[in-house]
């Protein structure tokens, strides 16, 4: 058995320590303040939670949206947001915005968007294959985090055939981010198939010098325990495995202190009805108005009921409330004696598809050293989408 004194106790990023080294993934629509508290909370405050993804252009032009999702709950530190940019100098501008503003104390940047409309114009995961355009990117960010930790995710290239996250690795290493978290997976994969954690071991061995966060197929706290075995990496990076399930922190901080799986929490699904609606509360509070927030957790019912005896017709229902009255009675209509389901619970949650095709833009892998320039609409109107 895994023991505490066999896996990393912490992760350091620049003045900060993160006990245990366990990170939420930025999942746009999902990771805003609202689930960043939930998880914490379960967490006992212990990990990272990393904001929803916040485009540069909309960061410096003070959009409204955009504004809204890089507001912290006075408790969460250190503060982490995770831009995404495909501009050097909008990227530098933002990092020096948040610096200067002082919005956060964590800068993480995205390079694994798979999204068709986000790679066609050459961002978010087609863009590492374009080494130098990436290595000014990163020198604008971190010189303008300035005393700000800055960290890159990014995915294994755009196929098996242009594979970049080597290439990307020691380019980072050499124009100082503070860590690297990698997706065992390429953009064609999107989230299909199965994460390759010996990219993450290789990507290890290749940039010792700085930590190298795993991404890809953790669904429980010992799967992330099997990922530090296998692949030698210095903390994990959760995403779809803690969707509907923020508890999954609670389990993770319990492995990575070496308490076992005795210590995992096994909600009923009385306690899994009281979050939801803490959940949906929480939503209404953030966004100010209590319909509103209630139809912001509609998508989060399947992945938080996955595993018990609820049925289709009161799913349908539960996926259509509009206040919280609604959800509640709804909830209380359930056999609520339910205990956490012995199996099908704790596998794959959210996408799971993959795409075996990346668009990309004419001519896009011709010349991995080009001077290559990627337009401003590669960058969505707004952030978290």
């Amino acid at each position: 058995m895994t023991t505490a004194a066999t896996l990393p106790a912490h992760l350091r990023l620049g003045p900060h320590t993160v006990r245990p080294p366990v990170v939420l993934a930025p999942m746009a629509g999902i990771t805003n303040a609202p689930f960043r508290t939930l998880c914490r909370e379960f967490s006992g405050g212990k990990g990272l939670f990393v904001s929803e993804m916040i485009t540069t252009r909309a960061l410096v032009e003070r959009n409204a949206k955009t504004m809204q999702l890089i507001r912290f709950d006075a408790a969460e530190r250190p503060r982490s947001i995770q831009l995404y940019g495909v501009d050097p100098v909008t990227v530098g501008a933002a990092a020096r915005m948040i610096a200067e503003e002082d919005l956060a104390d964590h800068i993480d940047l995205n390079f694994g968007c798979p999204v068709p409309k986000v790679t066609r114009r050459g961002g978010g995961s087609a863009l590492p294959y374009k080494r130098n355009l990436l290595r000014a990117i990163l020198r604008e960010a971190v010189s303008g985090a300035g005393p700000l930790p800055v960290t890159m995710k990014m995915r294994k290239g755009i196929d098996d055939e242009h594979l970049t996250y080597l290439d990307a690795g020691r380019i980072a290493v050499e124009e100082g981010v503070s860590a690297i978290a990698l997706h065992g997976r390429t953009a064609a994969q999107h989230y299909g198939g199965t994460a390759d954690w010996d990219a993450i071991a290789r990507l290890k061995e290749t940039v010792g010098e700085i930590p190298v966060l795993g991404n890809g197929d953790i669904w429980s706290a010992d799967d992330a325990l099997r990922m530090v075995r296998k692949t030698g990496c210095d903390g994990v990076v959760v995403g779809r495995g803690c969707l509907g399930r923020p508890w999954l922190f609670a389990d993770l901080v319990a492995a990575f202190e070496g308490r076992g799986s005795e210590a995992y929490a096994r909600p009923g699904l009385r306690e899994v009805a009281d979050v939801m609606l803490r959940h949906a509360r929480l939503l209404g509070e953030w966004l100010g108005d209590e319909g509103r927030g209630v139809i912001d957790f509609r998508k989060h019912v399947a992945w938080y009921t996955k595993g018990f005896s609820v049925g289709s017709e009161m799913r349908k229902k539960l996926a259509v409330a509009s206040s919280l009255d609604e959800l509640a009675a709804h909830l209380s209509e359930l056999d609520l004696d339910q205990p956490w389901p012995a199996a099908g619970a704790d596998g794959p949650r959210g996408r799971t598809s993959g795409r075996n095709r990346v668009v990309l833009p004419d001519g896009w892998l011709a010349d991995p050293y080009d001077r290559a320039a990627v337009a401003a609409d590669a960058e969505l109107d707004t952030s978290g989408g």
